[in-house]
């Protein structure tokens, strides 16, 4: 797949559903949530708010992380939420500006 970018992430609804996914274009995606275009669990749920992400290299290492995450208990989302983005920011308002992604290689 040579040089693409795949995503992990998280949306969050004003009420605090989170919904976790995939994509290979996180500013698409989000416009779709946002839209709500999306799938139907996050156009009922208002998951409009990208509070979480994570870069991966390849489809597959996304696809692992994501089922790891969906697999965890709320608090711990919450947690993982909180540690790079502690006030909830909708970090999709960003997008344009220079910000440093996390990407899981840097751990």
């Amino acid at each position: 797949m040579g040089d693409r970018t795949f995503f992990v992430y998280i949306m969050a609804s004003r009420s605090g559903v989170l919904y976790t996914g995939i994509t290979n274009s996180i500013a698409r995606r989000t416009a779709q949530h946002k839209a709500r275009q999306a799938d139907s669990f996050t156009s009922l749920h208002r998951c409009t708010r990208l509070v979480w992400y994570e870069l991966w290299p390849t489809p597959v290492l996304a696809i692992e992380r994501e089922k790891q995450v969906k697999r965890w208990r709320r608090p711990k989302k919450i947690a993982l939420i909180r540690e790079r983005n502690p006030c909830w920011a909708d970090l999709s308002q960003k997008w344009g500006t220079v910000i440093q992604p996390y990407s899981a290689a840097n751990q």
